[in-house]
Parts: C-alpha cells; structure tokens; sequence
C-alpha cells in the first residue's frame, strides 16, 4: 500500500507497524537528518509530552524535505551538534538516527525558548533518575552545544 510521496508498506504488515513509525517514515524522508529533541525524548521515554510532529534536526545548508507523509519540525543543526551523541535504531526495518539521551537533553535546554523550559528540567530529572546518562556525559554535550553556563545551576542542583 501507498502511504505517501515515496513510502510504501506491504498490506500484511500495516497493523503491525511500530508507535514509531514517523520517525521510520522521517529517517526515508530525510536520510541524512537525525530525531531530536521532544521526538527524541518520546523515543528513549523521557517525557509525558506527546508531540505532534517529528522532530528532526539537519545540516545547515540543506533542503528541507518535502513532508506529505508524517508532520516534520525541522531544526537546522550546526555540523558538530549533528555528529555528537547520535545512535542508529532500526524501527519497522529503517534504520533511524536520534540523538543519546544526554544529547537531546542537553538540545532541550539550547532550545529551551522552543520547547519550553520546564520540559528540559522535566527531562534533565527523567534522565538523571532513570539513570540513562551520567553528570559527565551531560557536561561533555553541554560544552559542544555551548550551553554550559545555562546548565551548571540545573546540573549542580542534581548532583
């Protein structure tokens, strides 16, 4: 079956199709994107939110992809922020970057304005107590992102 521009599923397989489907159908839409921040919290269960939309993050610089199939949010990402922290997941046989806990994490506060602030502290407390990311990991993202000053109040807090 057709489900959009370029994505197709086979008949048997429709009712079987994962809750993260989007970010399979995000990761054919964009190969070169990665699922960040609020998607990215969804998929390593780190937040109550429920976002409409995919999150992806892409190069500066690049197209924007055409969005007929599942509702993007793009954020463009400078190239050392879009090489740190990313994981490769296969979902529904796609094989689909997102970014680490302490990476999205620390995204969630450089975007703090986008995503609000109380889901980067949500976040920050979900991360540390479920134990998904050390102090260190978080300071080492936090000094790529250049969000260091923003999070050394939130991080000494927690510690």
């Amino acid at each position: 079956m057709r489900l959009g521009r370029g994505a197709y599923i086979a008949a048997d397989k429709l009712d079987t199709a994962s809750e993260k489907h989007d970010y399979a159908c995000a990761a054919a839409l964009a190969p070169g994107g990665v699922v960040c921040l609020l998607s990215a919290l969804m998929f390593h269960n780190l937040t109550t939110q429920l976002p409409r939309e995919v999150w992806l993050a892409i190069a500066r610089g690049k197209w924007r992809p055409c969005a007929s199939l599942v509702p993007l949010r793009v954020m463009w990402y400078g190239a050392a922020a879009l090489r740190a922290g990313v994981e490769e997941h296969i979902v529904d046989g796609v094989r689909v970057k997102v970014f680490s806990p302490a990476k999205t994490v620390v995204d969630c506060f450089k975007y703090r304005n986008k995503v609000g602030l109380d889901v980067a502290l949500e976040a920050l407390r979900e991360c540390y107590r479920k134990r998904r990311a050390t102090a260190d990991e978080l300071w080492k993202y936090a000094t790529i992102c250049r969000v260091a000053n923003v999070m050394r109040p939130y991080l000494e807090s927690l510690v």
